[in-house]
């Protein structure tokens, strides 16, 4: 028998604002894939999005980044609202989040931006093609910070391999966090990745289109220094 995986999150009873479920009741179908177990064509999807709210396409081939745990969403809305030549496809388990992401996607009149809720792991393996992203965000995953749960971290070598497949020739790897321990153990793994290069000697300066989330604001409160990863992909012979 096959053991259970472990998860990197625990789902807690969600605690939704007025707001937040209301565009979480209306909007998710219209926002959202399904989940599946095969893999999606992204293009095809947002342009089936835009079709439904009435958006012209210029026709432009478009990049799809990816971002896993978006939480409350602050910067993944503000990322796609100020790419708007990109299309941004979001993973999160926690309703409230996915439901704010929900309200500002209708508030900001966004067309490039889909969300799913469900397990990252799940999406990435089953419903991601293999070189179809232009990039990968992971902004800040929860550092599960005692020994014992280092073992629920996300970014674990089957992860990390698995995501790099899933990225295009030159496109990257962005991942940002304020725990110094898990910084330096991403690195090392990462630095092991087949296929995938460091862009730095060590970690990467921040990136200016990059808004500070939520978490960072605490980090930063607790006076915990942000460290940045930013990995390309690389021909393979």
């Amino acid at each position: 028998m096959t053991a259970p995986r472990i998860r990197s999150y625990v789902l807690r009873q969600a605690r939704m604002s007025p707001l937040q479920q209301r565009s979480f009741d209306t909007l998710y179908d219209t926002y959202s894939l399904p989940l599946a177990q095969r893999p999606v064509d992204l293009e095809d999807a947002f342009s089936s999005l835009r079709k439904r709210l009435g958006v012209q396409e210029t026709g432009k081939p478009r990049e799809v980044i990816l971002e896993i745990g978006f939480g409350m969403g602050s910067a993944t809305v503000e990322i796609a609202d100020a790419d708007r030549s990109r299309d941004y496809f979001g993973i999160e388990v926690h309703t409230p989040g996915v439901g704010k992401v929900l309200s500002e996607i209708k508030r900001r009149d966004l067309s490039n931006l889909l969300l799913i809720r469900a397990d990252a792991v799940e999406v990435v393996s089953g419903m991601i093609p293999g070189s179809s992203l232009g990039g990968v965000h992971i902004f800040f995953p929860d550092p599960w910070p005692k020994k014992r749960h280092h073992k629920r971290r996300l970014v674990q070598p089957d992860f990390a391999r698995l995501v790099g497949d899933k990225i295009r020739e030159n496109g990257y790897l962005y991942i940002v966090t304020d725990w110094e321990d898990y910084a330096n153990a991403m690195l090392e793994l990462l630095e092991r990745i087949p296929g995938i290069a460091n862009t730095s000697t060590g970690f990467a300066p921040p990136k200016p289109w990059r808004p500070r989330t939520r978490f960072e604001e605490k980090g930063l409160e607790r006076s915990h220094p942000i460290f940045e990863l930013f990995f390309r992909r690389i021909a393979q012979s």
